[in-house]
């Protein structure tokens, strides 16, 4: 149950020396070594340092205020975006210092660069090697050139009374957002204007874009008792809603002609503390699931006369987060406040032991959880530990492609044994983690936000399928 940002702090501009600048003190280099997250320690005057061939795109920037949540907005560009340079759409909520300096932030990034790399690096013999480096480094500078820049950020805000404890867009109609405020209020706003103003302007708006609008939103449920975190759009029914609050009551939101909504007097009760994360069903219009403090996932169906459809206890701590895998419906991920996350085969349920898969790599609270929406075997998870990590569940360990590997690469590849072989990715270099996306239209992209503020990551090692029925 971990939500708040550890001490908010306005995100400022620095200038940062270059690599050889500010000291004459030459400092030996010594080799550089692979770091094992949960295993090696950072001794005293050590660093860790990013390796940039890890990433075909990598990107930090920040808003201003720490932003707890955030969602990423389909867009008209492409279904399908292979090529540098990206834009992407986002809009978050803030965690101000005070309640009165919170906005909902509406910003494009755009002119994204980065590169492909291959998966395995071409590793030739001893022979020309200073030709092929040369030839290499040529061909490394002509790459970085074609998607060269510094992204540009524009950023529009609305003032939003108190901290933003969760934001969504709503799938069918990415102007419509819901936020979850720490006021115990949940609201529906319209940001079509601001996303409009963003796709005609050219201009940078990162550090001066300072005015919020005093926009009102278009609807204000004030009928939890407590403030909450747990919100969802069904991705089936335009405009309906499922909110949660930390009494443990859910309200199911009908939408009505208009921009208004019928909010359930009635709640659904069925968890015994805090619900944390609801998730509908990509399948069914009227089947959702909640999790709790109370350790359990409920799967609830809105059409019986006893909507709780199935209590399952999925850890011995808080599960925190959840989601629902949208290419095979049957399967449903879970995070903890242990720092454990499972998945969940939902024909299984029935049978008493639904979990198909339970890793405890993370040591700390899971923060956030989502499927690849471009592969159904693919997660990516977030942990307050700081780190962002990327599993394949379909992947085992193979030692014939392990040695085929050390021997293309004409060196010793230490792979740490103790590491599951499901583990794709590790990103790091984010404080205080708080929340991660896919981007459905990018394939590989995950944008995330911490206390320090957001990263924009490709991995180099995830390769996508295309559907084959995206033009």
């Amino acid at each position: 149950m971990v939500r708040s940002l550890k001490n908010p702090k306005k995100a400022k501009r620095k200038n940062k020396a270059k690599k050889g600048e500010g000291s004459s003190d030459s400092v030996p280099s010594l080799p550089a070594k692979v770091w094992q997250p949960g295993v090696d320690k950072l001794e005293e005057g050590e660093e860790l340092q990013c390796d940039a061939s890890a990433y075909n795109s990598l990107h930090a920037f920040h808003i201003g205020w720490p932003c707890l949540s955030f969602d990423v907005l389909r867009d008209s560009l492409g279904l399908v975006r292979t090529e540098f340079p990206h834009s992407v759409y986002c809009v978050a909520g803030t965690q101000a210092e005070k309640s009165s300096w919170n906005s909902i932030g509406i910003f494009k990034l755009s002119n994204i660069s980065g590169k492909r790399r291959d998966l395995v690096p071409d590793k030739t013999g001893d022979e020309n090697s200073d030709m092929d480096s040369d030839s290499d480094s040529s061909d490394s500078d002509e790459e970085e050139e074609a998607g060269s820049g510094t992204p540009v950020l524009q950023l529009r805000k609305v003032f939003h009374e108190g901290c933003v404890n969760r934001i969504r867009a709503m799938t069918q109609n990415p102007h419509i957002v819901a936020s979850w405020g720490d006021t115990g209020h949940v609201q529906v706003w319209d940001i079509s204007s601001h996303i409009n103003a963003l796709a005609e302007s050219e201009s940078d708006l990162s550090y001066g874009a300072s005015a919020v609008s005093n926009q009102a939103p278009l609807f204000k449920f004030g009928g939890h008792k407590d403030e909450g975190y747990a919100i969802d759009w069904s991705p089936r029914v335009p405009g309906k809603l499922v909110s949660g609050d930390c009494r443990n009551c859910i309200h199911l939101w009908e939408p009505t002609s208009g921009a208004t909504w019928n909010v359930g007097a009635k709640s659904y009760i069925g968890h015994t503390a805090s619900v944390e994360d609801l998730q509908w069903s990509p399948t069914e219009d009227t089947v959702f699931a909640s999790c709790s403090v109370d350790r359990n996932i409920i799967i609830w169906d809105t059409r019986m006369d006893n909507p709780l459809a199935a209590t399952i206890t999925a850890h011995k701590a808080d599960v925190n987060v959840i989601s629902w895998n949208k290419l095979a419906s049957c399967m449903l991920a879970s995070g903890s406040d242990d720092g454990t996350f499972s998945i969940q085969d939902l024909r299984m349920v029935k049978d008493g032991d639904s979990v198909v898969a339970h890793f405890d790599y993370h040591k700390h609270p899971i923060t956030s959880i989502e499927w690849s929406p471009h592969e159904a075997s693919t997660l990516a998870v977030s942990s307050s530990d700081n780190q962002l990590t990327i599993w394949d569940l379909s992947l085992e360990r193979d030692e014939e492609e392990e040695a085929e590997f050390k021997t293309k690469m004409k060196e010793q590849v230490n792979t740490p044994t103790d590491l599951p072989p499901q583990l794709l990715f590790v990103h790091q270099g984010q404080k205080d983690l708080k929340e991660l996306h896919w981007h459905s239209q990018i394939p590989g992209m995950v944008v995330s936000t911490a206390a320090d503020g957001f990263n924009i990551l490709m991995p180099s090692n995830i390769e996508n399928t295309i559907p084959a029925n995206v033009a």
